[in-house]
Order: C-alpha cells, then structure tokens, then sequence
C-alpha cells in the first residue's frame, strides 16, 4: 500500500487530500472520507456519500476523476459509476 497527498494546481502536495494505492486500484480519500475508487482491473469507478460533501472534496474530486462535478453527476445517474454508501 502506498499513500500520498494529491497534488494541487500549484504542484503542491494538499494537506488532508490522499490517493490510497494498492494492487486493487486507487482510492481518493478527503480528511477521513473515502471519496472514490478506480478499480485497477477497470471496472466501474465506486463513489462514497461524502462524494460531494465540500467545495474542498469538490476540487480534489475533480482532479482525481479528471472530470468536472456535472459529469461525475451524470455517470452515477446513468450508471456508470456505482454508489457505495458503505466506500
């Protein structure tokens, strides 16, 4: 397992932002709030309940999916993330 800040736009390591790495994928966690996951193996990205839950999260998301807040909104409506409220 390995854990490290993810980088902000300065290049910057964000304080209380983690990608979580394992040979399953990686995980996005925000303060203590697991946020997403990205299966290695390629299935479905998994998204927590915090997924929305601050501006902060909101931004560390965002560059986690690479993806803005409308599109993650959509996939979970559509199906193709999976909502976890247990992630």
């Amino acid at each position: 397992m390995k854990v490290s800040n993810i980088i902000n736009s300065n290049g910057n390591p964000a304080p209380n932002q983690f990608i979580i790495e394992t040979e399953k994928g990686k995980m996005f966690q925000s303060y203590d709030s697991n946020i997403a996951f990205r299966p290695a193996n390629g299935d479905s990205i998994i998204i927590g309940p915090d997924w929305d839950c601050s501006t902060t999260t909101g931004k560390y998301r965002n560059i986690f999916l690479n993806e803005k807040k409308a599109d993650t909104q959509r996939k979970l409506d559509s199906g193709v993330y999976i909502y976890d409220k247990d992630l």
